[in-house]
């Protein structure tokens, strides 16, 4: 997906994650205006609406999204301001004004619990119980899950990203590989056959474990784990439920069995930049890969010299029945508390994510994963067919995502780190650096509330 890298990289980058999260908490005095919803959406009037796109052919289909609602509400004009950063959108929801936004959307799933528990975006609630939309069967379950914090559902979502498996099918059949893996078992033995050392390093590595990697994040290899995260109580259950120290488990033995961490990345020093055309991927130093929709459409314009395969990312030996599901994430679309204008937003927010048509030329046009159920299965769509691996995880009922914190993603920034300090070595207890983080993040939690 080349036209939507600012959106992966922003999500990639943890730093800058926590950054959102700790700005947002200035936020916390913002309220909702009593009289927000007090508009009348029948008059003429021009609303404003900030995004973060910002490639030629991004900026071009939400214009066309936009175009989309405008012909259909002609008394609705909208402003559309493109390239805004979370930075920038949270200092405008806080300020506010006749120049901030009506209607933002955001890259950053993390923040919603920031942006719920703040105020600084509505409830959306209200207006879907008004229009007689139930998100529970509008929305797949995993992107009604992270639009939503402690039955406050102050966004949507707006177009969604699934992670699955890539694999060199050339690369298998070499290697007397028929299928790709459904199991975690069944993974450690394909990329140890898919492995070709050469001297003190690879000529092919069969995959790149290490949590520096390219989308190898601790909550991607967990979402096939079902991790809770909290308990009922809002306490961190990372020390208690066993799927997170099984996740850990698994990326540390994959590290140790494909020639260990200092190998590894001093392997990964010398490959590829991740959104660029020498990703180690396409080039075939790394037969497998765990990411998202967008790198198909990357790896086919790199033109590699093999056959691309796509599969949902395997399961844990015990849940095999589960194999189809995935990691969900997405953008996220909200009303400004601080707009007068909030009925006519809705219209807005409401065409843009739940109108099926407008939601597949939407996704049509920039290549992310639809967000409605409806769109998931319109015969409209157009799209590789390895695309549809997307698609179905995108629906599967049994896909994951991360659950909203008051604090955004501060906790699994916390998890992450440990993540690297195990993988390492620095780490050798691992239930012990459980009960750390947990506490660290029960901590970090109570100190945002």
């Amino acid at each position: 997906m080349p036209t939507r890298i600012p959106e992966v990289v922003r999500k990639a980058a943890f730093a800058l994650t926590v950054s959102t999260a700790l700005l947002l908490s200035t936020t916390a005095c913002t309220g909702q205006s009593p009289s927000g919803a007090g508009d009348d959406a029948s008059k003429e009037q021009t609303i404003t609406f900030w995004h973060a796109w910002s490639a030629p052919n991004e900026v071009k289909a939400v214009r066309a999204l936009v175009a989309g609602f405008e012909k259909t509400h002609p008394g609705i004009h909208v402003n559309v301001v493109g390239n805004m950063t979370d930075d920038k959108i949270n200092q405008a929801l806080r300020a506010g004004g006749s120049k901030a936004p009506d209607v933002i959307s955001s890259f950053t799933t993390n923040n919603v619990g920031k942006f719920c528990s703040s105020g600084a975006l509505v409830d959306l609630n209200p207006f879907f119980e008004k229009a007689h939309i139930d998100p529970g069967t509008t929305f797949p379950k995993a992107m009604n899950q992270y639009t939503q914090y402690e039955r406050d559902r102050c966004a949507a979502p707006l177009l969604g990203d699934a992670y699955g498996l890539y694999y060199n099918k050339t690369a298998f059949a070499k290697a007397g590989i028929k299928a790709p893996p459904k199991t975690w078992s069944e993974f450690e033995a394909d990329a140890k056959k898919l492995t070709i050392p050469q001297g003190d390093s690879y000529k092919q590595l069969g995959f790149m474990p290490d949590y520096h990697g390219w989308e190898t994040t601790t909550e991607h290899y967990m979402g096939q784990f079902s991790p809770t995260y909290f308990d009922r109580s809002g306490k961190s259950t990372i020390a208690t439920d066993p799927a997170v120290a099984a996740a850990l488990t698994l990326q540390k033995r994959l590290v140790d069995g494909l020639g260990g961490f200092t190998r590894l990345e001093r392997f990964r020093a010398g490959l590829g930049d991740e959104w660029g055309p020498r990703h180690p991927f396409q080039t075939g130093q790394v037969a497998m890969q765990l990411d998202g929709e967008w790198r198909l459409g990357m790896a086919m314009e790199a033109e590699p010299d093999f056959e691309i395969g796509v599969a949902p990312l395997p399961v844990p030996d015990d849940r095999a029945a589960g194999y189809g599901k995935g990691y969900i994430t997405g953008t996220i679309a909200g009303i400004a508390a601080t707009s007068k204008k909030q009925n006519a937003a809705w219209e807005l927010l409401k065409y843009m994510t739940t109108d099926t048509g407008a939601v597949v030329a939407f996704s049509n046009a920039i290549h992310n994963v639809p967000s409605t159920l409806a769109a998931l299965k319109s015969p409209d769509l157009k799209y590789d067919p390895r695309f549809k691996t997307f698609l179905d995880i995108a629906a599967d009922p049994d896909s994951t995502t991360s659950p909203a914190s008051v604090n955004g993603g501060v906790y699994l920034t916390t998890i992450q780190q440990l993540g690297y300090d195990y993988e390492s070595g620095k780490v050798t207890d691992l239930r012990a650096g459980l009960e750390k983080a947990a506490a660290q993040i029960d901590t970090d939690i109570a100190q945002a509330k």
